[in-house]
């Protein structure tokens, strides 16, 4: 192999994508990890019906009809969509890809929900 100047960078047969297959394009590690990802179809339904009744009880609620529970997933999914689309545009905005409590705050704030208590502290101390 023949040595390069200082500072130039060699490249590689597979591009710099890592240890992946080179015959699968760059697939090698990820491709198989996705493979057994188990599909999740409409995860709401995930929210039994104690659940909702818990929610329920606790906004005062004595009795509930059968046909209310579809009802309340319907509208947790709605708020929950609009939550994570406002969060999602923060961190995009800011070139991260981890949502923050900063950013769930903010993004109640927006929708007119706002919630108190989950300040980020460091970026308080940073502004003193």
């Amino acid at each position: 192999m023949a040595s390069t100047p200082k500072g130039i960078a060699r490249s590689t047969t597979n591009g710099g994508k890592g240890k992946g297959k080179i015959a699968l394009g760059g697939l090698g590690r990820g491709f198989a990890r996705n493979k057994h990802r188990k599909i999740l179809k409409d995860t709401v339904q995930g929210i039994s019906k104690g659940d909702l009744r818990r929610l329920a009880r606790r906004g005062g609620v004595k009795r509930i009809s059968m046909s209310v529970y579809e009802e309340m997933r319907a509208s947790m999914k709605m708020y929950l969509v609009n939550i994570l689309r406002d969060c999602v545009t923060f961190v995009e905005h800011g070139n991260r890809k981890t949502v923050t409590t900063v950013d769930v705050v903010f993004a109640l704030k927006r929708i007119g929900r706002p919630i108190y208590g989950f300040d980020d502290a460091q970026r308080l101390a940073k502004r003193r």
